[in-house]
Parts: C-alpha cells; structure tokens; sequence
C-alpha cells in the first residue's frame, strides 16, 4: 500500500456538508450508526442455517440430488454471512462493543479467509483508493484487465469468455492460495509495499486455516468420503465465489464508473467525490436483495460512510442523492438490477 496518492483538499463544501447532514440525521433520530437488533436476529438466521446445512450434509445421509441443492444453498449461505456479518463487523459497524464486532470479524477465518489480511486490502487499500491501479488490489485479478492502466496481454482479448470460469474459482483460489501467497511474500499486490504481519496475527493464520481445513474437508471425508466432499466443496464455493465477484463488478466495474489514471501521486477531486465516481449502486428497490447482500447493493452509501452498519444505507440513501443533486454531482444508481445488464 502507498500512502502517497494524495486527494484534492481546496473544495470540501460537498463532503462538509454530507457529513453533517449525516450526522443530524443519526441526532436527530436518536438512532445508532451501528447494527441494531434486527441486524443481530439476522446473524443469528444465518449462523443457524449454516449449522443445519452442514448437519445435514455431514452426519445424514441425503440423496445426492439433496445433497446438491444444499451446497448450492450453501454457498449462498457463505457469502451472505460474509456480507451481513463479517463485512459489517469488520469495519467494527455491526455493534458499538468493539469486542463483539473483533469476534464477529473472525468469523472469515472460520469460512477459510484471514480477517486481518482482508481488512488491509478491503478497508484500507480499496476503500481509499477505489478503483486506483496499484493501489485497489481488488481490481488486481490474474488474466483479468480490468483498468486501462494495466498492461494488455494476448489472452485478454479472451476474457469475456472466461471470465465465468475466474468468478468461480475466486473464492477457492482465496482461501486456498491468495491468502498464503499474501502471507509468505508480505505484500497484498504485485507492485505494493512490504507489510510487516505481527507475530500473533501470523499464529492465528495458521491455526485458523487448520481449522477450517479439519471442519470443511478432513471431517466431510471421515463421514462421507473423498469424492463426495471435493465435489460438495467444490459446488459450494463456486456458487460462493460468482456471489461475491458478482457484487463486486456491479458495484464497481460497470460502464459509468470511473478508472482513473493518477499522475504525480494526485487524485484531482476530493476523497468522497471520487468514491462517488467510481462506485455505484444496483438494485436498490429489492428489499430482498439488499436483505440478502447486507445493503452492499447501496455502495455508494457505504463507500462514503464505511462507519455506519448497513441496515441504515436505504434511509441515508435519500440524503445522498440530495445533496448530489444541490452541488452538481453525480450518483450511479440503478434501483433495478436488470437496468445493469
């Protein structure tokens, strides 16, 4: 990560006055920036079903057709408590008790990932220099281009063909390789600095990894066999991994956000001005979804304000939009998911 790319600081009037129209918006309501109890009934909904499905396909014996459809449930099980529990907690939004939300965090290391590691190139790296090559290691995706800065190789010209293929493997491709390639080479791109990784975070890598190894594969294989559980993971983690790439792309890579080619280390708008040109949202008017995808369909509310949980991005939403309108600015949004496509 650099901490040299600088944003523009002479025009703050529009983030000045987002931010305490915000802010009153929480006094005023006399409400918390953080999860409330529905969120927490929702965690509990999640965790539940991910227990019950992992019964059901480890201890009792189901026909394969059974079996199938609750990897496939599964999966999107995987990226829903990702999105709602995980992504919530570790930007310390799921609750006001910085312990509750530390715990929560972990529970990607308990889904095969490394919440340390993640909330360098999540909550630093890509929340502050979204859509920046070199420094948003999100849209680093091997045999993928993704910005126009990166260099063109011959097999790029292929990717809308094989892209399908990367989205579903990239959730087995992290947790399998990405995360111990981050590890052992102490750097989260390519081209980024050396990150010194505390001692402590290193043991919890480890064991944490073990774990997930032991519950998600060597156990499966002691009750019902090799083939079974590679092909049960496998189902299971491509479903898990098109969700997740999915979001990503619609919230990120579309046609009117925006890839910026940074010269001498600046960015020629402010900070939240450039979340709101390379961010947009998509299906805001399916409660279902946003239920689902833990209001990530509302990223730009949560590019702006990272700190708030998202059960409150649909109601800030409107504020937003608002007050893009009073200064000039634009906001990508598609209230329908189909308008994407």
């Amino acid at each position: 990560m650099s901490t040299k790319v600088k944003f523009l600081k002479d025009k703050t009037s529009f983030s000045k006055a987002l931010k305490i129209r915000i802010n009153d918006y929480f006094i005023n309501n006399e409400i918390k920036k953080t999860g409330n109890r529905k969120l927490a009934i929702k965690a509990t909904i999640l965790i539940f079903i991910l227990l019950i499905n992992f019964v059901l396909l480890v201890f009792i014996q189901n026909h394969w057709t059974i079996s199938v459809i609750l990897c496939i449930i599964m999966g999107v099980n995987l990226a829903a408590i990702g999105f709602n529990i995980m992504h919530d907690a570790g930007h310390n939004t799921f609750s006001d008790n910085r312990k509750v939300n530390s715990v929560l965090s972990y529970s990607l290391n308990l889904l095969g990932g490394n919440i340390y590691l993640w909330k360098l190139k999540h909550n630093i790296a890509h929340h502050t220099y979204t859509n920046i090559d070199g420094e948003d290691h999100d849209i680093e995706i091997k045999f993928m281009r993704i910005h126009h800065d990166q260099p063109i190789k011959k097999h790029h010209r292929f990717q809308h063909l094989y892209f399908i293929f990367l989205y579903s493997i990239s959730y087995l491709a992290w947790i399998f390789y990405q995360d111990y390639e981050k590890l052992l080479r102490g750097r989260l791109g390519q081209n980024s600095i050396n990150i010194s990784i505390p001692f402590r975070e290193k043991v919890i890598f480890w064991i944490s990894k073990a774990v997930h190894m032991f519950v998600f594969v060597i156990l499966p294989i002691f009750y019902v066999g090799l083939i079974p559980t590679l092909v049960g993971l496998l189902i299971a983690s491509i479903v898990c991994g098109i969700c997740l790439a999915t979001i990503f792309q619609l919230a990120h890579v579309v046609s009117k956000t925006e890839f910026k080619t940074i010269e001498n280390f600046r960015v020629e708008d402010e900070w939240m001005v450039h979340q709101l040109q390379s961010t947009s949202n998509f299906a805001t008017r399916n409660k279902f979804l946003t239920w689902m995808l833990g209001g990530l369909n509302f990223q730009v509310e949560h590019h702006l304000f990272p700190k708030i949980s998202h059960i409150h991005y649909p109601d800030i939403n409107r504020i937003v939009k608002t007050t893009c309108r009073e200064f000039n600015i634009s906001y990508h949004e598609y209230p329908y998911i189909l308008e994407r496509f």
